[in-house]
């Protein structure tokens, strides 16, 4: 199946003129440490694509230095400083109490793989009753003893070799089987990134063909990861909302293409051109 721009309809739905806030979803995204100094930007960048998704409350967990750069992005951010300068498990029942109130998390982008921080993933991880994107970083702490699906992962060709095992083929038929393979090995949602996006439970695929070359740059995948994430907190399941993040975030992309350059902020920009 080739994602269409009907997914958008499939997955937006006419507001209620009554709604409240908190009705269309509340997102915590973990990420961040010391170490990743480009790291709070990204996590800002995914915080802000969730909220141009619709989604009515974001909350960035992050080591204090993180958190702090985060906050500074925009007044719209809600922030949750940790001790310290990276995620361990003293961070455990926080990172829990925090979710509690959440529809579902993002967790990744510039953690960090430091044993610690490895082993906090994987704790919140069999803890966290919520849908959500296992982006970055966080691939890292997948194994096959884990419960995953409930959750996305969204990794590039590199990250899918980590933890699938498997080199991606440069054939797309082929290359499709191994997902399928895949999310069917770890029950769970995939989403490949790659010129070609795709996407599969094992029982259902789809591939994206949105986007363009210049997506190799730093933070459209944490743009990405922050669309979906704000449309699992809207209620979509896994596999609509990851059809419809690839196809969001692909389509920004076009519309924003310059002749030498794009960047995650100029696709932030498009979000709501494209769900609008």
């Amino acid at each position: 199946m080739i994602i269409r721009k009907s997914i958008i309809k499939k997955i937006y739905k006419k507001r209620d003129k009554d709604s409240k806030k908190g009705d269309f979803g509340k997102l915590v995204i973990i990420g961040g440490s010391k170490k990743y100094t480009g790291a709070p930007a990204l996590n800002a960048l995914a915080a802000l694509a969730s909220l141009k998704t619709g989604v009515d409350i974001v909350e960035v967990v992050a080591p204090e230095r993180a958190a702090d750069i985060v906050a500074g992005f925009s007044h719209d951010l809600i922030t949750y400083p940790l001790s310290g300068d990276s995620l361990s498990s003293r961070h455990l029942k926080v990172l829990l109490k925090e979710s509690e109130d959440k529809n579902a998390f993002v967790m990744g982008g510039g953690l960090g793989k430091t044993r610690s921080t490895i082993n906090t993933v994987r704790a919140y991880l069999k803890k966290i009753h919520l849908p959500g994107v296992i982006d970055a970083d966080a691939i890292s702490a997948i194994d096959k003893k884990l419960n995953l699906e409930d959750f996305v992962i969204t990794p590039h060709a590199g990250e899918f070799r980590a933890f699938a095992g498997v080199t991606a083929s440069r054939d797309m038929k082929e290359r499709i089987k191994q997902v399928q393979k895949a999310a069917k090995k770890f029950n769970t949602t995939i989403l490949l990134k790659g010129p070609v996006d795709i996407i599969s439970d094992s029982r259902k695929t789809a591939v994206n063909k949105t986007g363009n070359s210049y997506m190799t740059v730093g933070g459209t995948g944490d743009v990405l990861a922050g669309i979906l994430g704000g449309l699992l907190a809207q209620g979509s399941d896994n596999f609509q909302a990851s059809c419809a993040a690839a196809y969001i975030s692909g389509k920004a992309a076009e519309i924003s293409k310059k002749k030498i350059s794009l960047t995650g902020s100029d696709i932030l920009k498009n979000i709501e051109k494209i769900v609008g």
